[in-house]
């Protein structure tokens, strides 16, 4: 799977022109998804359900969105994603590992074409050296396929927040507009 996370995790300056990609990106992600009448779903720790207001914020998503979670805590993300307790444990809540098992629950509960799933440091605090603020990992699933970015957001060169949140938010569907794309033109 190519790498897209790369193309938009230094997009932009202003934030201006940040916004207008990021809207632009979700509204054909929703626009391509009615195209092929196909679904989506989302599983949020650290965006907080900003790829589920994303999304609402497009007219007509209401054909397209099944499932919108904000899984904050690990209690959650084991009740509701069924991710498991030692998987947690081993990697903890901000790694590949749990990404992809939030993303394969979600898959699961909702049954859509297309899950994300999000998990990630926004700051300001919990960093570590070996695990900065920025860390973030997305997964996705689409049919058979599973996979998951990461996101290396400590490199941008305004980091805060809110920040990091949008920047998950805009690789995020700059991902799924890409994969959406490709269907049917392979």
């Amino acid at each position: 799977m190519k790498n897209w996370a790369e193309e938009y995790a230094n997009i932009g300056h202003s934030h201006e022109i940040f916004s207008q990609k990021l809207d632009r990106t979700v509204t054909n992600v929703v626009e391509l998804l009615m195209l092929k009448a196909m679904t989506i779903s989302t599983a949020e720790s650290c965006t907080g359900g900003l790829l589920s207001e994303l999304i609402t914020s497009v007219p007509g998503a209401s054909q397209v969105f099944e499932l919108g979670v904000c899984t904050y805590s690990n209690r959650i993300k084991q009740t509701l994603l069924n991710v498991p307790e030692r998987t947690l444990a081993e990697y903890g809540p901000v790694s590949r590992q749990v990404a992809l098992a939030m993303v394969r629950g979600l898959k699961e509960k909702s049954g859509a074409d297309l899950c994300i799933s999000v998990t990630g440091l926004a700051g300001p605090g919990g960093g570590t050296p070996e695990q900065p603020v920025g860390t973030v990992y997305v997964g996705f699933a689409f049919g058979s396929t599973e996979w998951v970015s990461g996101l290396r957001l400590w490199e941008l060169d305004a980091i805060n927040r809110t920040s990091i949140r949008r920047h998950t938010a805009l690789c995020a569907f700059g991902i799924a507009e890409h994969i959406l794309a490709e269907v049917g033109n392979q």
